[in-house]
């Protein structure tokens, strides 16, 4: 195998190694979701926190632009949101969890009406798509605030779990076309 080859091939095993982490974060966070869900919470404040931090210097790098207030009023909002959010995890989760949890309805409630009246060719799908989202959302509300502590970190927990399979799936897979397209080496003489 050629170096470019050996490299290829060494960059999809990280990526599969990489998926792996993933899964084994999935995994241990749908064991613990009332901790994923405050983990992803603090993660979820900082990262607010810094992107307002990095939008004010943006801002104030930027004065005497015709966006300078916007993007100070903007990181301002972000900050604050970071504070409130690392400072009341749990109250965090609960409005997140109540917005969720009206999505879930409303894009249900849509997905139903409009399967109905638009009939298309995907019209059982999207009718099954539709009563699942309903009852999700009417799952979640009736335990809310309850709800509050697992829906969230059981979701991430998912998020992470499928992404992982994802990469694996890739790195796994680009080894394997890596070593059918990469020429091998001559025979030593």
């Amino acid at each position: 195998m050629t170096r470019e080859g050996k490299r290829l091939s060494r960059n999809f095993g990280l990526l599969a190694g990489l998926g792996a982490l993933l899964i084994a974060g999935g995994i241990v966070g749908l064991i613990y979701t009332g901790v994923a869900t405050l983990t992803s919470m603090l993660l979820f404040g900082w990262l607010l926190l810094i992107g307002g931090v990095v939008g004010l210097a943006h801002a104030v790098a930027s004065r005497g632009t015709r966006y300078f207030w916007l993007a100070a009023v903007v990181a301002a909002l972000n900050i604050a949101a970071g504070i409130i959010v690392i400072r009341y995890p749990v109250e965090s989760a609960e409005a997140l969890t109540m917005f969720a949890a009206l999505l879930f309805l409303t894009g249900g409630l849509f997905r139903l009406v409009g399967s109905v009246v638009v009939r298309g060719p995907q019209f059982g799908w999207t009718l099954l798509q539709g009563a699942f989202g309903l009852l999700l959302g009417i799952l979640v509300l009736v335990d809310w605030p309850h709800s509050s502590l697992y829906v969230l970190g059981t979701f991430f927990s998912l998020a992470l779990l499928f992404d992982g399979l994802g990469l694996v799936a890739m790195g796994v897979g680009g080894r394997r076309i890596v070593s059918m397209v990469t020429p091998a080496p001559p025979p030593a003489k």
